[in-house]
């Protein structure tokens, strides 16, 4: 028996829930979360993942105000577009599908923070993040400028902060040379992880052959996520991300523990899928399952959390 006991009886701070709530380490707040919106020509529900459904622009604007109205500020903007092309050239054009998301948006919630992820590959006909070599190599150096062009477009329509995730070298450089005084959240840390299986769905972003383990990070490798980040800081990052969330919580840590920025922190669509999932076979509680792994993401050190739960988290409080 400890020598500390009986005096010493941690269990006093447990007695009763206000007792916890004024001890307790972590938070969880609606005002941590970013809500991700997939916009494309036509709408297509998704009623076992709710939040990984596709809106119109005219539904994401509804969706926006009924976000608004539960207290989700940030949203993060997907784009599908009508037709795709060797260069992803929907990405940036003019009256592309988030570009007209996001006038649509600016114009009416003026307190909505926008965030949009930059990207090539929901826009190529081959399903990669950048423009491919003669010999099928993603070409990184050929890529930076067509998503630096993409970012400019974004913003142009009204984004608040641009977030590239393409994984290419430089990209962060890149956009930050056209973009000197927009936010960059860079996916700095983004594994090829198997945990993407129902974002790609809904995106339509796999890829035709082949896959991004040439660009995205490997699981085993936490040294080299601090490179990454310590390279997207140095090129004018102001946020940086670690994706996905739950099987790469020691890498949150790390990167906190390296860097000062605020860390976001990507929990993504197979986390979400597989809590769904077990709660529909009534094998845990969805919402105290949901809470929990929104708050091991925090615990782990992340400032922000971007993640599907968003709405329904908020519609819980």
């Amino acid at each position: 028996m400890s020598a500390f006991f009986p005096a010493t009886r941690l269990r006093r701070l447990r007695r009763t829930g206000t007792l916890r709530d004024l001890v307790r380490e972590t938070s969880l707040s609606v005002d941590d979360l970013v809500m991700p919106l997939f916009v494309a020509p036509e709408a297509l529900p998704n009623e076992r993942l709710p939040g990984l459904g596709r809106h119109t622009v005219e539904s994401v604007v509804r969706e926006c105000d009924e976000l608004l109205g539960l207290g989700v500020t940030s949203v993060l903007l997907f784009g599908l577009p009508e037709e795709k092309d060797e260069e992803g050239s929907g990405a940036w054009i003019e009256d592309g599908v988030v570009q007209q998301a996001l006038r649509a948006l600016r114009q009416r919630f003026p307190e909505l923070l926008l965030l949009t992820d930059v990207c090539l590959c929901e826009y190529t006909s081959h399903g990669h993040c950048g423009v491919l070599t003669e010999g099928g190599e993603v070409d990184n150096d050929a890529s930076l400028d067509l998503i630096a062009r993409t970012a400019v477009s974004h913003v142009e329509a009204g984004a608040d902060v641009v977030c590239p995730s393409d994984m290419m070298d430089g990209r962060v450089g890149a956009i930050r040379e056209q973009l000197p005084q927009t936010p960059i959240v860079a996916y700095s840390a983004k594994y090829a992880s198997a945990f993407y299986g129902p974002f790609r769905d809904v995106a339509d972003s796999a890829p035709a052959f082949g896959d991004r383990r040439g660009y995205q990070m490997d699981p085993g490798n936490v040294r080299e996520a601090l490179r990454e980040c310590e390279q997207d800081v140095a090129e004018g990052a102001d946020m940086v991300m670690v994706k996905p969330a739950l099987p790469y919580l020691d890498v949150v840590r790390a990167v906190r523990e390296h860097f000062r920025l605020p860390l976001a922190a990507y929990n993504v669509s197979g986390e979400y899928a597989m809590i769904k999932t077990a709660a529909a076979a009534g094998d845990l509680d969805e919402r105290a399952a949901a809470a929990e792994s929104l708050t091991a993401i925090r615990r782990a050190g992340a400032d922000v959390v971007i993640t599907y739960w968003a709405k329904e988290f908020a519609s819980w409080l």
